[in-house]
């Protein structure tokens, strides 16, 4: 969850510096790509279903050269809000889940 809303926050810090330098704009970018892969090896030690996907694809468009700037943000905020409601509903299925005890009961 704290990757998420850091990589939200990279996210709104490229939006606001949409017309900075390149130096900038692909610093930021190369901040966005890194934390989304650490987040999908993450993802997919933790067995998170489709969220490993998500992050590797969004690492690739922020990394991705001659795109323009504006389908860039466009993309990656989508993808965000992606992550951020499967994230929810991974942690939501998380705790409704039956303890682990229950679902080894001894054979008789």
């Amino acid at each position: 969850m704290r990757t998420v809303d850091h990589v939200k926050k990279l996210v709104a810090e490229l939006e606001s510096n949409r017309a900075a330098k390149e130096k900038i704009i692909n610093g930021i970018c190369g901040n966005i790509a890194r934390e989304l892969s650490h987040m999908r090896q993450r993802a997919l030690t933790a067995n998170l279903g489709t969220l490993p996907d998500v992050a590797g694809q969004l690492a690739i468009v922020a990394n991705r050269a001659g795109t323009g700037i504006n389908m860039k943000l466009r993309a990656l905020a989508d993808g965000v809000n992606s992550m951020t409601i499967q994230l929810d509903q991974a942690l939501k299925m998380a705790h409704e889940a039956p303890p682990e005890k229950d679902k080894e009961k001894p054979k008789s």
